[in-house]
């Protein structure tokens, strides 16, 4: 009989499975907010796209219907139609073409003026005494008003219309941008200047940055009124312009072309307002959404 004691065989029980549900309880949760944001972003963007899709098909139905007289407001289709006869042929991209040019060279006169001078006047009150009176008496003047004015100095050719944009641009700039300056947060600027920050760092790194919103708030409304006065300039006297184009169509009574001008100003003023919007985005990142 053998004293050695027997070793018992170890038998080796699998592990068992990690519990994978935690990660699929992740996943899931993952998942559903994905298709929260899908849902709100095309959300979003359904709601201007229902409204501009009801109006377009009022538009479209009431001249059907007779609800309208067809000869004076034409089928929004009939519009479309004008619209890219115009394009195909090359006369609203001639009549695009100056307006853009008269208006951004003018809107952009304007806010190399503005935005100095209301920084200036913001921050500097012996400037700020001087300039305000002169600057409260043609404030309150439209600039449609001042348009014969231009005309009679400046003559019916383009430094006139020029002339005119400028002068519209400017107060709403002007105005936003000394806001702007002036409603900066007391205690960044002190203690910004408490850090060392000469004024040129002071301006650079805290009032503009802080003015930015307020004063694109003024470029947006100069970019519009930009486009406004200009085609009504546009309207008294020229001979290319989506201006000329509305008053050509309605003398010559083509009025599908003249509808598909007023389109080209809307499309026009869109995409000039989308391009503000997302620079003004850019400039403005260092803001905390909510």
């Amino acid at each position: 009989m053998s004293s050695a004691l027997a070793t018992p065989e170890v038998v080796a029980t699998p592990k068992p499975l990690a519990d994978k549900t935690p990660d699929i309880a992740q996943r899931s949760q993952a998942g559903g907010k994905a298709a929260r944001y899908i849902r709100s972003t095309a959300w979003r963007i359904a709601k201007p796209s229902i409204a501009i899709a009801i109006f377009l098909g009022i538009w479209e139905a009431a001249p059907r219907l007779g609800l309208v007289d067809k000869v004076f407001l034409p089928p929004f289709t009939e519009v479309v139609s004008a619209f890219f006869t115009l394009a195909e042929n090359g006369q609203l991209q001639e009549h695009v073409s100056a307006s853009l040019t008269r208006a951004l060279t003018g809107f952009f006169v304007a806010i190399a003026i503005a935005i100095p001078l209301g920084i200036a006047i913001a921050w500097y009150r012996p400037v700020s005494d001087f300039l305000n009176p002169i600057l409260e008496l043609f404030r309150n003047t439209a600039a449609l008003a001042l348009l014969p004015v231009f005309v009679l100095i400046l003559g019916i050719g383009e430094e006139s219309k020029i002339a005119l944009v400028i002068y519209a641009c400017t107060f709403p700039i002007l105005l936003n941008t000394i806001s702007g300056v002036r409603t900066v947060d007391p205690l960044l600027i002190k203690s910004a200047a408490s850090l060392g920050f000469s004024s040129i760092r002071l301006f650079q790194k805290v009032v503009l940055p802080a003015a930015v919103p307020t004063i694109f708030t003024g470029i947006r409304m100069a970019a519009a009124s930009s486009i406004l006065v200009l085609i009504a300039a546009e309207m008294v006297g020229a001979k290319a312009g989506l201006g000329y184009l509305i008053t050509a169509s309605q003398l010559n009574f083509q009025i599908p072309n003249m509808y598909a001008g007023i389109v080209a100003i809307s499309l026009l003023g869109l995409t000039i307002n989308a391009i503000l919007v997302l620079i003004e985005r850019r400039l403005s990142r260092w803001r905390v959404t909510t």
